[in-house]
């Protein structure tokens, strides 16, 4: 079972990963963006050194970009190997996915070859794991038609470790979103030379158009022309076969449309923030058969004379496999791998996003909005100065906050656990139930772990079918579970414990045998004030108070 900080870890990843590859996207240049790559390499992903291999027009490799070492940067930069030699280094070694790990103990064969390399100084390993300073990681990087556009380089972990599963993947991914920002890059200085022709080579326009119209109809990515600004703004002219083919519409057809008609409704906001001039949005665009695609969109202008109208040069890429990576990532990172469910972090993100530090008062406002000087069951609040016309001195505009029910800040809404009382008043809070299995670990200790499994992907399952559409059910770790359940009073929590009690007990089957689960619930309530720690501890509590509880009474029955 992975550790519970190991989400956190992920996470962080993700983000540091996430902002290494936008800067790919914000380079102006080639060169720009190799070193980008080389650096991102550093900074993102760990390693103490990274070079940027790039395939030369013969087919040699030059190191285009050196990152982490001035010493290296000034053997290697510039240097070449012949491509007989990478070949020879990307055939040998430990595949890993995409990667090629050449260990130290095969390496040695390469130390003569006229590939330019540096090793990184340091004791030899202790652990097996444990990189020696003669380990080879290379991360190949190819364009969409496969061919091989350089290899990315890297050298000694910071953490002193063979990357893991983890960290091999990552590296993988940022080699294939390098891979785009190169071609990228190498399509936008053409389409930037074609532009400048266009400008500037007045006497020569056909021959420029010409050239223009072979690189959009020809061009790798979906590209489209269309009309820039009056009534008709952003309706397409034009289309050329690769954006007809990604998004399976004809000529003729993607003629009767704009982008706006095209978009997922979600995104039409963001497309209209990037329509201007040089925009550039990641969103979803129908393809004929009603499926959405994630595309990369990408404005540029162009006129048609030197004083004649302008139009919009849109470029589309696709970037589906990207986007579906980047979603699978941050799914692995905030659910539970086993059951599916969100994991303790998601959990506990979820949760901190209903509560705020300042606890209300019993009428519902938020007790630092009030000058209160014998306190209430959450202490004394504290006073808030105004100035002569009843205004907060400290910024907020709101004399004395909002309407009830509101907090200090526009938008929160406090959430409060429904009274204790007898009978039911009506009032409703965000109710967290604390599920425990009975009679788990016996399962587990009996049968194997892969029936324990079996059983809490079922319980899990269960669960799931027995809240509403809304309600969070997340997998705590090893046998407990949480239930977020918003809007309950304190009766209906207790029907909800109940029935998932009910719905838990029948057997399971698994592999022919049918095992059988009790499960034990205590219900806590969230309300603003408490941390989240704090919510999730008191129904824990709950659930040892009602555990302790319904063994005495077995033992009473008992005797």
């Amino acid at each position: 079972m992975e550790a519970e900080s190991e989400p956190y870890v992920r996470l962080a990843t993700l983000r540091q990963l996430h902002h290494v590859v936008a800067d790919l996207n914000t380079a102006r240049s080639l060169a720009d963006t190799l070193q980008t790559v080389a650096d991102g390499a550093v900074s993102g992903l760990g390693y103490e050194l990274a070079a940027v291999n790039l395939v030369r027009p013969d087919g040699d490799l030059v190191v285009a970009a050196v990152a982490g070492s001035a010493g290296a940067e000034a053997l290697m930069a510039g240097r070449v190997g012949s491509r007989e030699s990478w070949e020879r280094r990307l055939a040998m070694g430990t595949r890993w996915g995409g990667l090629r790990f050449i260990p130290h103990t095969e390496g040695w064969a390469l130390d003569d070859d006229d590939v330019p390399q540096w090793h990184s100084g340091g004791p030899e390993p202790r652990f097996a794991d444990e990189w020696h300073p003669m380990d080879r990681l290379l991360a190949p990087m190819y364009s969409s038609s496969d061919e091989l556009l350089g290899v990315v380089a890297v050298d000694k972990p910071r953490s002193g470790r063979r990357p893991g599963p983890w960290g091999r993947e990552a590296l993988q991914m940022y080699a294939f979103q390098a891979a785009i920002a190169i071609s990228n890059s190498r399509l936008r200085a053409n389409m930037q030379r074609a532009l400048v022709r266009l400008e500037r080579e007045q006497q020569a326009l056909r021959a420029s158009e010409e050239s223009f119209r072979q690189a959009f109809e020809y061009a790798p990515s979906g590209m489209a022309i269309a009309e820039m600004g009056g009534d008709q703004h952003g309706r397409l002219l034009r289309a050329n076969d690769a954006l007809c083919r990604l998004l399976g519409r004809p000529a003729s057809s993607m003629r009767r449309h704009s982008f706006s008609d095209l978009v997922h409704p979600e995104d039409v906001g963001l497309l209209l923030r990037t329509s201007a001039e040089g925009g550039r949005a990641e969103l979803r665009l129908a393809r004929r058969d009603g499926s959405y695609l994630w595309v990369s969109l990408r404005n540029s202008v162009v006129a048609d004379a030197a004083d004649g109208p302008r139009f919009l040069l849109t470029h589309v890429e696709d970037i589906e496999e990207r986007k579906r990576h980047e979603l699978q990532l941050a799914h692995r990172a905030s659910h539970d791998s086993l059951t599916g469910l969100p994991n303790s972090a998601e959990l506990r993100s979820r949760l901190g996003a209903r509560l705020c530090a300042r606890p209300p008062s019993r009428n519902g406002t938020s007790s630092a909005t009030l000058d209160v000087a014998d306190g209430s069951e959450y202490g004394p609040a504290a006073v808030v100065e105004t100035d002569e016309n009843g205004f907060r001195s400290d910024g907020f505009d709101a004399p004395f906050g909002g309407p009830p029910g509101m907090g200090l800040f526009d938008g929160h809404v406090h959430t409060i656990a429904p009274e204790e009382s007898g009978t039911d008043d009506g009032s409703k809070g965000l109710a967290v139930l604390f599920c425990d299995l009975d009679g788990f670990k016996s399962i587990n200790d009996r049968f194997g772990h892969h029936t324990g499994d079996a059983v809490l992907i079922e319980v899990a399952r269960r669960l799931t079918h027995g809240v509403r559409d809304g309600d969070t059910v997340a997998r705590l770790g090893g046998d407990e579970f949480v239930v977020l359940a918003d809007g309950l009073g304190r009766a209906d929590a207790q029907d909800l414990a109940v029935r998932l009690r009910n719905a838990i007990i029948p057997p399971i089957r698994v592999d022919g045998r049918a095992v059988r689960v009790g499960a034990s619930f205590g219900i806590g309530w969230a309300g603003c004030g408490m941390s989240t720690e704090e919510v999730i501890r008191s129904a824990d509590q709950r659930m040892y108070i009602e555990k302790r509880s319904r063994s005495g009474r077995t033992h009473r029955r008992a005797g």
